[in-house]
């Protein structure tokens, strides 16, 4: 599912511009997605529901904090893992606040939110592709495509997010059905990615949504009441601690990447 050599502060292109401004598409960087979309889940309901900040103001704090971050990870000049992660969770965490905030507040629903927010993305990557013919993102270094990048993983995190409350919501099936499900469709596109000639760009996106629910159903496992199938963790606890593990796993990766550019001939 796209799969590139890893991206650093040291690799730049020809004409000096990094090779692309994205994560290396990596196993290390599935658990990270993960990770940062559970946080994302806990952090959002931490700030609409245990703050009692209600969704509109909730919106407004993330997408104020979800700008600032994404112009400092857009004007930066090379690719910074932490910033670049960093962006990711803002991204989640408003795509908790906008799929709540259109269900519950404007009364859409989950299904039609999902559907709305299928057609953003759709229109995003459609613009995307009608200016770089490609969709892959080995080549995301120009800020107008970054910014392109940016604008469809908002929408690609805000329908992961609205598809997983209709999962549990309007299906009715308990968080770790849930799970299970969005798992299953991660399994296949995996499949798919070792078996067959789909691009791998489609699979990478495909992958990139539904990668979405999976750690939201499983934020919502770790907070629900225990009479809603959750566990009843408080829900800045389970940030906290879903915040270490992406950390842990951040910071390996960095090392992992360092060592292997210190063994490579000069």
């Amino acid at each position: 599912m796209v799969s590139h050599s890893p991206s650093d502060i040291s690799s730049t292109a020809p004409t000096g511009a990094p090779l692309t401004k994205v994560a290396a598409v990596t196993l290390a960087f599935w658990i990270m997605k993960i990770l940062a979309t559970t946080l994302g889940e806990t952090a959002g309901d931490f700030i609409s529901m245990t703050l009692n900040l209600g969704y509109y103001v909730g919106f407004g704090i993330t997408f104020a904090a979800l700008l600032v971050i994404l112009v400092a990870q857009i004007s930066a000049r090379k690719f910074y893992s932490p910033l670049f992660w960093l962006a990711i969770v803002a991204t989640t965490t408003a795509g908790t606040e906008i799929s709540d905030m259109m269900d519950r507040s404007f009364g859409l629903g989950y299904l039609s939110g999902s559907i709305i927010l299928t057609l953003g993305l759709a229109a995003s990557l459609g613009v995307w592709y009608l200016r770089d013919a490609k969709l892959d993102v080995v080549h995301v270094n120009r800020r107008d495509t970054e910014a392109l990048f940016w604008i469809a993983v908002v929408f690609s995190n805000s329908l992961g997010t609205a598809f997983g409350d209709f999962l549990t919501d309007n299906m009715e099936l308990s968080y770790v059905q849930g799970a299970i499900i969005t798992a299953g469709i991660i399994g296949i596109v995996v499949a798919l990615h070792y078996l067959t000639k789909i691009s791998d760009v489609l699979l990478f996106w495909i992958a990139f949504v539904f990668t979405r629910p999976f750690g939201a159903t499983f934020g919502d496992f770790l907070t629900k009441p225990i009479e809603k199938g959750g566990l009843n963790l408080p829900r800045d606890n389970a940030s906290l601690v879903t915040l270490g593990l992406l950390v842990v796993v951040l910071l390996l990766s960095m090392w992992k990447h360092r060592s292997r550019m210190i063994a490579q001939p000069a």
